[in-house]
């Protein structure tokens, strides 16, 4: 094949799934990476294999297949160490995941570890595609500067490339998106001449099928806001294949065609067109349908609905907004408490004796302490906390998720626990808590905090439908049995205090 029917980005298996899904043959694609990834043992083509499925399936909303398939290339990247390119466009598709599923904490670490991973590859070929993935998430999530400069990296890359490469970068998707939410919020100058910019500069030959409907709907909305001089943009709106209520395509052919009606001057058509618009899974922004509504009801002189209307728009952009000022409460928060426990467990630098995950002490840490404490003759309560229903977090968000509610649960016990008092991780969900001095009742008032602290955090920004509890046993550190008879008993009691299904999720046994 010559530079004009393949890319220069990748090449083999990977390049044979993502064609398919620049034509838009999604179901296509995944079919052929399934039967790849069933005969595939380098670790790398395996690892481009799962991020062109991944992409897949975030094109098709499949997102309850994506978790595997994101744990999946995980594993494959840490198997054999792949490029920043290759980990910048997986932190991406994460991403874009992450907001699609609700987590919006995720989605931006996400998108802040793909941007580093990305940093050092502005010339680098290889990085055109990771650089788009990126421009694409940053778009969808409400970032359009950040959307913008990817985008401009991608472009630049592709210079050096094939007639593919500028097809693959030329993606309209990021402007027109940039230029409808400068429509939304009220600058439509600054919207109309984004978009006569689009047209004037990019044509359907120099597009990948399943951006040309993007094109067509810039045509659309310019058309909508008083533009003129467009042609062919029904067949634009046309391209891209797929079907399905959540496809974008789908949702371009509905919403574009009613941009069109109101540039024609036929409201009542592109109303009746609106009544059957999707916007819980919009990928133009939650105020799209409304604005377009509002310049409805405007050609058609109803002005007071016209207006109500336009409350709805604002309305969605502010809500669209207060998600990320409280993740930035939150991360401060949550910064905080990472820096807390990195200075309490700085003395345990020693990686023999350090969780890796958590950067608590680990089991044989634990072992070391007790026996220390033991010597000193004073009462010692060993507790055991085992996180609730803690698989479903893993099944249905990936495990990658897991280990940042694991990261999350362990700064939380520290700042919840008394200074004198000693954690550790003890393996999986479980952890063990070391309270020296402390009678029973006082492990129960300590128990009931750290039950609580756990509770209490918004698990919805990082794992959206599971939330996430902890059960707890504790039981007296005894000379004779020592600690393994005391982690016995404390774990049994833990154990049937989720057995027990009581409002409290505890059972104190004979230690109370």
């Amino acid at each position: 094949m010559n530079s004009e029917d393949s890319s220069s980005v990748w090449s083999g298996p990977r390049l044979a799934v993502s064609k398919l899904n620049w034509e838009s043959r999604h179901s296509e694609a995944i079919e052929l990476a399934d039967r790849l990834l069933a005969v595939l043992t380098d670790p790398q083509e395996v690892f481009g294999v799962l991020l062109a499925k991944l992409s897949a399936l975030l094109n098709m909303d499949r997102l309850r297949d994506c978790p595997v398939v994101i744990d999946a290339a995980w594993e494959a990247a840490q198997a054999e160490a792949v490029s920043p390119a290759d980990l910048g466009e997986f932190h991406a598709l994460a991403a874009f995941f992450a907001h699609r599923e609700g987590s919006l904490e995720r989605c931006i670490t996400n998108l802040v570890r793909g941007a580093r991973a990305l940093e050092a590859t502005t010339t680098d070929v290889r990085a055109l595609r990771p650089w788009i993935a990126m421009a694409v998430t940053y778009s969808y999530v409400g970032f359009h500067r950040h959307a913008v400069v990817a985008q401009g990296h991608a472009e630049k890359i592709s210079r050096q490339g094939s007639a593919v490469d500028r097809k693959l970068a030329a993606h309209p998707e990021i402007r027109v998106r940039y230029a409808v939410w400068l429509d939304q919020r009220g600058e439509t100058e600054a919207a109309k001449a984004m978009l006569r910019g689009l047209l004037a500069k990019v044509g359907p030959e120099d597009l990948i099928e399943m951006e040309r409907g993007y094109l067509g709907y810039a045509a659309a909305r310019y058309a909508a806001l008083g533009g003129h001089g467009y042609v062919g943009t029904r067949e634009l709106l046309r391209s891209g294949g797929g079907a399905g209520p959540y496809l974008e395509n789908t949702e371009l052919r509905r919403l574009g065609h009613a941009a069109l009606a109101i540039a024609e001057y036929r409201p009542a058509i592109a109303l009746d067109l609106l009544k059957e618009a999707e916007t819980t899974h919009t990928r133009l922004g939650l105020a799209e349908v409304p604005r377009l509504r509002a310049l409805a009801y405007a050609v058609q002189g109803d002005h007071a609905a016209a207006y109500a209307a336009a409350r709805e728009v604002t309305l969605q952009i502010a809500r669209a907004a207060d998600p990320v000022y409280d993740l930035f409460v939150d991360g401060i928060t949550v910064r905080l408490d990472f820096d807390e426990l990195r200075r309490t467990v700085s003395r345990y630098t020693d990686e023999a004796h350090t969780d890796s995950l958590t950067g608590l002490p680990n089991r044989r840490h634990l072992e070391r302490h007790v026996e220390e404490l033991a010597l000193t003759g004073g009462p010692v309560m060993i507790g055991v906390g085992d996180l609730d229903h803690f698989k479903e977090v893993n099944t249905l968000h990936g495990h990658l998720v897991g280990d940042q509610v694991l990261e999350q649960v362990a700064a939380i016990l520290m700042r919840t626990m008394r200074s004198g008092d000693f954690l550790a991780r003890y393996g999986g969900d479980e952890f063990v808590m070391v309270l020296p001095g402390a009678t029973a009742a006082e492990a129960r008032e300590i128990g009931d905090r750290l039950r609580a602290a756990v509770e209490a955090h918004d698990w919805s920004a990082l794992a959206p439908g599971t939330p996430v509890s902890m059960t707890v046993g504790f039981a007296p550190l005894e000379p004779a049995g020592g600690l393994a008879e005391a982690f016995r008993t404390a774990d049994l009691l833990m154990l049937r205090a989720k057995r027990s299904n009581s409002e409290s999720s505890w059972d104190w046994g004979e230690w109370i």
